[in-house]
């Protein structure tokens, strides 16, 4: 599946705030979308979380920083960050090369199901880009 020339994955679950979210069971692994890696082009910096972080939905957990900007990192889910992507501190570039593979940012038991509801599937997630991102 794609939109706007960025692969969109139809088992993950996204934000609108170009993140996904893979899960399985209560935990749920975190990372930033093709589309998203596509708009900051060359990230250079990852800032991972600490292990033991309270993640909340909706909120920022960390941040990314390319050659554009420095961007947040919104988490998908509220819980503890229980894994995070230590290949990230030496190759940022990760994020850029395989977003849905080994770009991951992190992994986070999951507090609450139900905040998987306030999350797009794959379908609302191609709409949601090709209305927000029309000039693009």
């Amino acid at each position: 599946m794609e939109a706007k020339g960025s692969k969109v994955m139809p088992e993950l679950k996204y934000t609108k705030t170009n993140e996904w979210a893979k899960v399985e069971g209560h935990m749920v692994t975190v990372g930033l979308t093709d589309f998203a890696q596509h708009e900051m082009t060359d990230i250079v910096f990852a800032e991972v979380p600490k292990i033991g972080a309270m993640a909340k939905q909706g909120t920022t957990l960390t941040s990314v920083e390319s050659v554009k900007a420095v961007s947040d990192f919104v988490s998908p889910v509220s819980g503890e960050v229980v894994k995070v992507n230590p290949e990230l501190e030496n190759q940022p570039e990760l994020m850029n090369k395989d977003p849905y593979g080994k770009g991951w940012m992190a992994v986070i038991k999951m507090a609450n199901p139900k905040e998987l509801d306030n999350l797009l599937n794959a379908e609302a997630y191609v709409k949601f880009l090709e209305t927000e991102y029309k000039s693009h």
